[in-house]
């Protein structure tokens, strides 16, 4: 039997002047979980958001980027490859439709990873592909997630 695990988020929305038209509410809101600090968030400014804010899409790129990286340490670890810095510049890529309604149809990760000796560079970069296999966020998806990986060795920066 698969072991099961369970996630709980409150979503906060509150403007007294109310949803009176599709321009004058407010998209700002709160995600709150519990013992945790609130995430302020809007919808995109393309649908009238605030840009100050997180909002869906943005947060659907970094859980993917998130997890990916989560599992790419933890493979790195088990495999001996030590890596001393990771930083990922995530693109992703959504289509909105005619009737509004939309889709993300693409989602590269471009993870820049140092590592502490030019003999761990091939591994490195083959624990990619493994980490998106595992990766919970990317399993759950409907497209693929593509890597463009740029691994760095500490004694040649």
């Amino acid at each position: 039997m698969a072991k099961q695990h369970q996630y709980k988020v409150t979503i906060s929305w509150r403007d007294d002047s109310g949803t009176n038209g599709y321009a004058g509410y407010s998209r700002d809101h709160t995600i709150n979980v519990t013992g945790k600090p609130a995430i302020g968030a809007s919808s995109d400014p393309a649908f009238r958001g605030n840009p100050a804010k997180y909002n869906p899409e943005e947060l659907f790129l970094a859980s993917i980027s998130n997890c990916h990286m989560l599992w790419y340490l933890h493979l790195c670890a088990v495999n001996g490859v030590i890596v001393l810095h990771y930083e990922d510049n995530a693109e992703g890529i959504m289509e909105e439709q005619a009737n509004g309604s939309g889709r993300f149809t693409g989602v590269t990760l471009y993870p820049v990873v140092t590592v502490s000796s030019k003999e761990m560079l091939h591994k490195a970069n083959e624990l990619h592909t493994e980490a998106n296999k595992f990766c919970f966020i990317a399993n759950s998806l409907n497209f693929p997630v593509a890597h463009q990986p740029e691994i760095i060795a500490k004694e040649s920066e």
